[in-house]
């Protein structure tokens, strides 16, 4: 079976959750001998091709004024150009669809059409092939992606903006019959997307991310008062306005205990404003980016890890990757995560918002250390249900699935 994946960002560029998992699904594939054609977007002009193992990578540079790697390097109405040229491209379909005829692979995984507009979908159905779509984000509801208006108020079909109903009706005809399969990691996103009447047609299948469990991790029912003599709360991920920090920020400060601090492992364009709420407080520590290897170690030395969002987030990588190493996570109730969180057992979810109530879940926890230490040893159980292995070998079975039911068609 020859795989075509196609993914906004491949290696050496990592710009999210979902492609990141996108990558270790094509290099698990290769490891088992399937043959990989990656088709991806690059920041330079012109077109690239690398070749490994069971992996070719296709690159071009996509006909818009900038791509998804720098397109916050532009003005507004740089942003506004670039968001109508990213809807819909001729050039892309023909680009696409040149790689597609001369590989021809068996079937198509979609993981995110940003950055390649929507005319990936007809590329693949225009050559008769089987396409799987992984809903990675709201991109189709939302060309902000989050559901989210300006004010951060969350987009509900009450509330949608006329201009983004005719969006969504644009979408709508576009994709509705160019996919076979929708995966998505919660079952949270597949019902928005069907209350908008999105893959009527499609199989519809639930499929969280997994995560390497087989690395060697701390001992989760480490004595807290014996090991250490602070409290480290952790925070992973973008800094920016929809992923809430500015909130744990404020519950953190309410917290009169100088043997509490309070991590940040990330980057983004809110960095400055936060380090602005955090002023001079010495608990605070802001570390900036680091490659995934390196962000183990900071699970490793954590108590707690805190997903604090104020968007629907569609799984949450993170809470998992947390769970591996014995971390409970507090985290919104909001999105897919409450998916992952059984309350008080591997974690504590919170009001999404709500500092106050951040603020009393984490100081429960810290005047608790026997509850929080049997949380650890839970959510070390909670991450063995969810192996990586598992994962791709469910997407195994949904290719030759896909592939099986194309061919009847015929």
């Amino acid at each position: 079976m020859k795989i075509c994946r196609i993914t906004p960002a491949y290696l050496p560029y990592e710009l999210g959750g979902g492609i990141i998992f996108a990558e270790n699904i094509t290099k698990e594939l290769a490891a088992r001998n399937y043959e990989n054609i990656v088709i991806t977007i690059i920041p330079n002009n012109g077109d690239s091709f690398a070749e490994e193992k069971n992996i070719k990578v296709f690159g071009f540079s996509p006909f818009n004024i900038a791509t998804l790697h720098n397109i916050r390097k532009k003005n507004i109405v740089g942003q506004a150009l670039w968001t109508v040229l990213d809807i819909y491209s001729f050039y892309s379909y023909q680009k696409i669809r040149e790689i597609l005829v001369k590989e021809k692979p068996d079937v198509v995984h979609v993981h995110t059409p940003i950055g390649m507009t929507l005319s990936v979908f007809a590329a693949a159905k225009s050559l008769g092939l089987p396409v799987v779509f992984t809903l990675h984000d709201y991109l189709l509801l939302c060309r902000r992606v989050t559901l989210l208006h300006a004010s951060g108020e969350i987009c509900t079909n009450k509330n949608v903006n006329p201009l983004c109903r005719l969006y969504r009706v644009f979408t709508r005809g576009i994709i509705n019959n160019k996919v076979d399969v929708v995966t998505a990691p919660s079952k949270f996103i597949l019902d928005i997307f069907g209350k908008n009447g999105f893959f009527h047609d499609a199989r519809k299948i639930v499929l969280p991310h997994g995560v390497e469990i087989n690395i060697k991790r701390p001992d989760p029912a480490r004595d807290l008062e014996g090991s250490q003599k602070t409290f480290n709360i952790l925070y992973v991920g973008g800094l920016t306005i929809n992923k809430g920090v500015q909130v744990l920020l404020n519950a953190f400060k309410q917290i009169n205990n100088e043997k509490v601090n309070l991590h940040i492992v990330g980057s983004g364009v809110y960095e400055n404003d936060l380090k602005k709420i955090a002023l001079n407080d010495r608990r605070i520590f802001f570390h900036g980016k680091f490659p995934h290897e390196k962000i183990q170690e900071f699970y490793a030395m954590a108590d707690v890890l805190v997903v604090p969002s104020i968007w629907y987030e569609t799984f949450g990588r993170v809470i998992l990757e947390a769970f591996n190493f014995g971390v409970p996570v507090i985290c919104s109730n909001i999105g897919g995560m409450p998916e992952l969180i059984a309350d008080n057992y591997n974690g504590v979810l919170f009001e999404a918002g709500d500092m106050d109530s951040l603020q009393k879940v984490i100081l429960k926890l810290i005047a608790f250390p026997e509850k929080l230490k049997m949380m650890k040893i839970n959510a070390c159980e909670t991450a063995k249900k969810y192996p990586f292995s598992k994962s791709v070998d469910a997407l195994i079975e949904i290719y030759n699935k896909a592939i099986e039911t194309n061919r009847s068609r015929k």
